[in-house]
Parts: C-alpha cells; structure tokens; sequence
C-alpha cells in the first residue's frame, strides 16, 4: 500500500494518457538518469537541488515527483512543491518500481529539443484530419504536455522547421512519417516505446481510418466521418486540433476499458 502523499505506479498508469493526469516532474540526478535514461510518458525532467526556484510554476497545480527509488530527492521537491501551494505526491518506489514493473518508458533521446520555454515544437502540413491530429495527441498526451504544432502550407514545412527549429512529422522525406504500411502515429507509437495494447489498438484504428482500409476495425468507418466532419466545422487547424483531442480522449479510452462493452436500446419491454 502507497504511503501518505505517494501513488503507486499502478495507480499512476491509469493516470497516464489522460486529460487529468498530474504533471509528471523526473528530478534524477545526471548520474542515476544516465543509468536508465528513459522517462515515464509526459514526465520532464527537472533539478532537485533548485526545486526552491522553479517549484514557483506549478503553484495550485497537481504533481507527481519521480526519482530512483522514491527516496529522499522526491521527497524533498515533494515538500517543496506544497510549501508553494501546489498538491504533490511522490512515485512510490520511484522510477525503479515503474521499471520493474514493466511499465512503459519513452526513450529520452527519441524527444526533440526544447525551446527557451521547455516546449517541443513541431510542424505539419495545414488542414490535417486523421494523423495529422492523432500524432499531437499523443506527443501531448505522453510524450510533451506543453508541445506546440505549427500547420503551414505543404511547401514551407522544412522552412519553417529549419527557422524555429521545428521538428516536422508527416509528410514525405522526413524522420516522423509513414513507413510502408504504417502512418506515422503508428511510427511514433513504436519508436516512443508505447506499444502498450491500448495504443496498438488506437494506432491500428488511426492506420485503418487513414490509409482507406476501413476493413481493419469496424470503429474505422466512425473515426473517418467524426475526423471529416471536425475539418467542416472548424476554418481554424489549432481549433480543429483541440477539439480533436477530445475526440481522441475519448477513441483512447475506449481502447482502453470499454472494447468489450455493447449497447442495445431495449433491454426490457413488458409484453402486452
């Protein structure tokens, strides 16, 4: 059982993926990092020994403090981060627990490179409708909370990540796109280390509702027409984008907890 102001890392993965998951703060020294340079999705890393300083920017938010073993360093920025006002809770058994639990990890050297305000940036094509939401989704989701996507026309893409030093995803000749038969949230989702069931399951419906093959999964044909029809309603791509994330919100946690579940209008008529 969890101690006082911890979470288990049970507990923490139902968390992870989700609109109300808390911020996820690694403070692992250099040294205890470089022994296991993987991050639980969405975590960024900080520096223990300056929580006094930058702790002051998650005032009133909610926290989760991740360190090697769930020790000393996490307690320390823990208490930190609650004199400043915010609710914060340490990983129970740190990074090791989550390790052996097999829970998913991503790949530090897979995350682009921040900007002067810690975002990564990426860039893609304007009018996006399936992959081109679904892969923010999930870089936001687990892999950067704070990401900025800039849609620009088709041919200023590389210019426009080549002056702000964007990352470009989706389209051709470039690291983050399709791969045969794979579009590229299939791409992400393998090389970010998410192959978790649910993921494979989204990544599989992404695939079949934009590559045409809505014979892969009968939900399919439902992702395409909510996909076409947000790209009607909204002139605006970063408008069209937030309300995909609630459309992708709730795709995941289908995948998730609610494959099994049916729905059938009458379940009891009185006969006459």
């Amino acid at each position: 059982m969890s101690a006082i102001n911890s979470i288990s890392p049970e507990k923490l993965i139902k968390l992870v993926g989700t609109e109300s998951c808390p911020v996820l703060i690694d403070v692992r020294s250099d040294d205890k990092f470089l022994e296991n340079p993987v991050l639980i999705p969405g975590a960024r890393r900080f520096e223990a020994a300056s929580a006094a300083t930058w702790g002051k920017a998650f005032i009133n938010r909610s926290a989760i403090v991740i360190c090697k073993s769930g020790c000393a360093a996490s307690e320390s920025v823990a208490g930190w981060l609650r004199h400043f006002g915010a609710s914060a809770d340490v990983l129970d058994g740190g990074m090791d627990a989550w390790t052996k639990a097999g829970l998913p990890t991503v790949p530090a050297v897979k995350i682009p490179a921040r900007d002067a305000d810690a975002r990564t940036i990426w860039v893609t094509r304007e009018r996006p409708k399936i992959d081109r939401i679904a892969c923010p989704w999930l870089i936001r989701r687990f892999i950067d909370p704070s990401a900025v996507f800039l849609f620009v026309a088709p041919s200023q893409v590389t210019a426009v990540a080549d002056q702000f030093g964007a990352t470009p995803f989706d389209i051709e000749g470039v690291h983050w796109s399709h791969r045969g038969e794979l579009c590229t949230f299939d791409v992400m989702v393998e090389e970010f280390g998410l192959g978790t069931k649910p993921l494979l399951h989204l990544a599989t419906l992404v695939r079949a509702a934009d590559t045409a093959r809505l014979d892969l999964l009968p939900e399919a044909s439902g992702l395409l027409a909510a996909s076409l029809g947000l790209s009607r309603i909204y002139s605006n791509d970063l408008e069209q984008l937030e309300a995909g994330m609630t459309l992708y919100d709730a795709f995941y946690r289908w995948c998730r907890d609610a494959t099994g579940e049916t729905h059938n209008w009458p379940t009891s008529k009185v006969k006459p």
